[in-house]
């Protein structure tokens, strides 16, 4: 009897609102959206982290009439939106690895990617899942989830709109894909156009030397061993950049 006294208008509002920030975190969260978990275990997930949440949940005004949805759209669009700024710096470490892939001629190799479900090819994958091992490596999930814990106390259930510094934030960001992805891809590619240089000089000082036979291969080799060396410069400054992503949530959702 007491559970069912419990379970009283407010705090099942509060419940669903909770629950639909924390479904919208997964949807573009960039390891638990992963296609190959089920949804079955994703809802779970979500629910568990609900119940565990739930205490420090705020509902200040209940709604209990067509208004109600806009209060769930605007929870989703919480986290959809929270997810979404983290999803950006990954792409452009996909970015990167759809440059490079390029210029070593990987482009007709696509694989379908487990995570995101598309085409994409062989660097650009293996780029990805080396920067989701490294976010996982220094707890940014946890960090994650960190961040919705206090953002239940600056932010009550039902009331986050996007404002305009938040959507100014978003279109930075999709832009900053492209100069960041070309800027980390860059050694690559200065490499890829050094050895292309140097293999017309070899072309007309020796045409019988063959570039498809002996060039390709040494480009693609340069192009390996390059990237190897500058990998982890590469993951440290992925770090730095989800970090900031971090620190710009404060900023940018709690004033």
């Amino acid at each position: 009897m007491e559970f069912v006294n419990y379970l009283g208008d407010k705090n099942v509002a509060t419940f669903m609102l909770l629950f639909a920030r924390l479904s919208g975190l997964i949807v573009f969260f960039p390891f638990f959206s992963h296609n190959n978990i089920p949804l079955m275990i994703k809802t779970t997930l979500a629910l568990f982290l609900t119940m565990y949440l739930y205490p420090l949940a705020k509902l200040e005004i209940l709604h209990l009439d067509s208004f109600f949805i806009l209060q769930l759209l605007s929870e989703v669009l919480f986290g959809m939106i929270a997810g979404l700024m983290l999803q950006l710096v990954f792409a452009i470490i996909m970015m990167a690895g759809e440059q490079v892939s390029f210029n070593m001629g990987f482009t007709v190799a696509s694989v379908m990617d487990p995570s995101l479900g598309i085409n994409m090819p062989i660097v650009s994958q293996i780029l990805h899942l080396i920067a989701l091992l490294f976010f996982l490596m220094f707890d940014g999930h946890h960090l994650m989830l960190l961040f919705l814990s206090k953002s239940l106390g600056y932010i009550n259930l039902g009331v986050f709109y996007p404002k305009e510094n938040l959507l100014q934030y978003l279109n930075t960001g999709m832009f900053n894909v492209f100069i960041i992805g070309f800027t980390m891809s860059f050694p690559i590619l200065a490499i890829s156009l050094l050895s292309d240089v140097i293999f017309g000089i070899l072309m007309k000082t020796m045409p019988q030397f063959n570039l498809l036979v002996v060039g390709y291969p040494i480009k693609i080799a340069l192009g390996f061993v390059v990237m190897i060396a500058v990998l982890l410069v590469m993951m440290e400054y992925f770090k730095e950049l989800i970090l900031k992503v971090f620190s710009n949530m404060q900023s940018l959702f709690f004033m």
